[in-house]
């Protein structure tokens, strides 16, 4: 027996696509480039994305002075819950010493990084890789068409951006100030989750930076103040990881540390156990029979399973077992490892499963053992 939900996936209707902040700043770069040198900003502006799709951006602002111009967009991220959208992102060009290229400045709302591991380093502007990239290719085909060096400064804000940057993990990745100008396509894919995933492993990077070697994933708040007072971690530690066990244990696989505890909830580190990695109700429900199996294995008799199987939720299954001294806990967090532990695939890496309630209290732990696929 599965309690399943609602099939989200089913009766979503069609959803619309957005666009990154990275495209954003690009565009407005490239109009603001446009309007210093000619006083004419280009509206609707249009850029080269990665993959090659020409997309158009209308202006929502525009500005020139004598030795600047800057061009405003309003980040739209189609039907994306993202937390940028609507934001508006301004780009202000000014002429640079010729042969210097192209520099990169942090404005209002736009963050510092202050911590190794990212991709661009401490003292930069949060400004990442690919968007820089296509600042640069927006900006070299302008000067292309326009016959000019393309030598300039481009600073990048976000009115507001320190005020949303404090819904985000920007804070612990050590990224202060501000937002960060993100993006690898150009494009918002709906739920697609690609910033949280990105978020994931840029924490692991700056953890590893940092010359740790234990991080801990924690599916959710409760558990992560749990794991961090069990292990004494420090924040930089700490992995937001939600639903995405998979994401933070794939990377991992290729960027280890010595030392990794999944911690979570009972009813998400069951779902773990059953073999998902990636934990949303989305991806599959908890199964009851399962659980059931469980309880078997761990001493409880057919009664016990019998209710196990009836059950309204995974916490009523925990009391359930509770009450007739049944450790399923450590039953699901023995099987949570093996599912971890091929997903983590480096037996350098010790691994370990922590187990809490609802109030944060341990429910069940496994040892750190060698995560053999």
């Amino acid at each position: 027996m599965n309690l399943s939900g609602v099939n989200e996936e089913a009766r979503r209707p069609s959803l619309r696509r957005g666009w990154t902040t990275g495209a954003c700043a690009a565009a407005a770069a490239r109009a603001a480039y446009e309007g210093l040198l000619t006083g004419s900003f280009p509206d609707p502006v249009t850029i080269a994305l990665p993959g090659g799709d020409r997309p158009a951006f209308a202006l929502a602002f525009e500005e020139r002075a004598s030795d600047f111009a800057r061009a405003g967009i309003v980040k739209d991220a189609g039907d994306d819950p993202d937390v940028t959208h609507g934001a508006l992102v301004i780009t202000t060009v000014r002429k640079g010493v010729p042969g210097s290229g192209i520099a990169f400045r942090a404005g209002e709302g736009v963050g510092t990084v202050t911590r190794p591991g990212l991709p661009v380093g401490p003292g930069e502007p949060a400004i990442n890789p690919v968007p820089r990239s296509m600042i640069r290719a927006a900006i070299a085909e302008a000067a292309a068409v326009l016959g000019a060096s393309g030598d300039v400064e481009v600073e990048i804000a976000i009115p507001g951006g320190e005020k949303l940057a404090e819904r985000t993990l920007n804070g612990r990745l050590g990224i202060i100030g501000g937002l960060s100008i993100l993006g690898t396509t150009g494009i918002v894919v709906p739920y697609s989750c690609a910033a949280w995933i990105h978020t994931i492993h840029r924490g692991i990077d700056v953890a590893r930076a940092c010359g740790l070697d234990h991080v801990a994933g924690a599916t959710g708040a409760t558990s992560e103040a749990s794991v961090r007072a069990l292990h004494r971690l420090s924040e930089v530690a700490l992995i937001d990881m939600g639903d995405f066990v998979g994401g933070m244990l794939k990377y991992l696989r290729r960027h280890p540390v010595a030392r990794v505890t999944v911690a979570g909830g009972f009813a998400k580190i069951a779902k773990l156990g059953q073999g998902l990695l990636d934990l949303h109700s989305r991806r599959g429900a908890l199964d009851l029979d399962w659980l059931a199996g469980r309880a078997l294995a761990a001493g409880g008799d057919a009664a016990l399973a019998g209710r196990v199987r009836q059950a309204n939720s995974a916490m009523e299954v925990l009391e359930l077992c509770r009450a007739a001294r049944i450790d399923i806990g450590f039953a699901v967090a023995e099987a949570a490892f093996t599912t971890a532990a091929k997903a983590l695939g480096n037996p350098k890496i010790a691994l370990e499963i922590a187990i809490f309630d609802r109030q944060g209290a341990l429910v069940a732990r496994t040892p750190f053992h060698p995560a053999h696929p």
